[in-house]
């Protein structure tokens, strides 16, 4: 499928670029950075404008994380009737009004296979628009002109800039995931613990 839509980019230019990297900010499972690395060295061999294709694909990319953003806000309020009353959802969504703009930043270009269910979790906990967007704007103009960079800077060899990309971000959803199952466990112990410690009214 990757060599089918280098191929169709190469034929249609930066429409067709700006529509692969929508749809894969939607969740369809595209390999986008892969496709933003070679588009940046296509446009070393000439067969791509960079400099409009970049702009069409920010733009693009931008629109399709404000869709879903709006479609974890308009969830709201059935998550609120399901969840709302929740410790947990009271001290995630806390935290999320704290750091949700980092972690927006930081998973459009760093950590992109989770990019969409923070944009969803975004909306959901009510994360202001405006602060949203200027994360979000900041952290894809690095991920399409940063990674398309490197396609450009490195010509012939982008096929292993993005394979070291890959690895580096497979890493640290890795890490991620561990990190909230240690997480997960150390709430479980200490309920335990503390259920435990309880002495029943007579």
């Amino acid at each position: 499928m990757s060599d089918f839509l280098l191929t169709q980019i190469i034929n249609y230019g930066a429409p067709l670029l700006g529509a692969v990297v929508f749809l894969g900010a939607l969740g369809v499972p595209i390999p986008g950075t892969f496709i933003v690395i070679a588009a940046g060295a296509f446009s070393r061999q000439g067969l791509l404008p960079w400099q409009s294709a970049g702009l069409i694909a920010l733009i693009c990319v931008v629109i399709a994380d404000c869709l879903t953003y709006a479609l974890g806000y308009y969830a709201r309020r059935p998550v609120l009737q399901r969840f709302g009353s929740s410790e947990r959802w009271l001290k995630a969504e806390s935290f999320f009004q704290r750091w949700g703009g980092m972690a927006v930043f930081l998973t459009r270009f760093l950590i992109t296979t989770i990019a969409t269910p923070v944009n969803i979790i975004a909306g959901t906990s009510n994360l202001r628009f405006r602060t949203f967007f200027i994360y979000d704007v900041i952290g894809e103009a690095i991920w399409i002109f940063g990674y398309g960079g490197l396609g450009y800077l490195f010509g012939s060899q982008w096929e292993t800039v993005s394979e070291f990309l890959s690895s580096v971000s497979g890493f640290l959803v890795g890490l991620i995931i561990l990190a909230v199952g240690v997480w997960l466990a150390r709430t479980y112990w200490r309920k335990n613990e503390a259920a435990k410690g309880q002495v029943p009214d007579l």
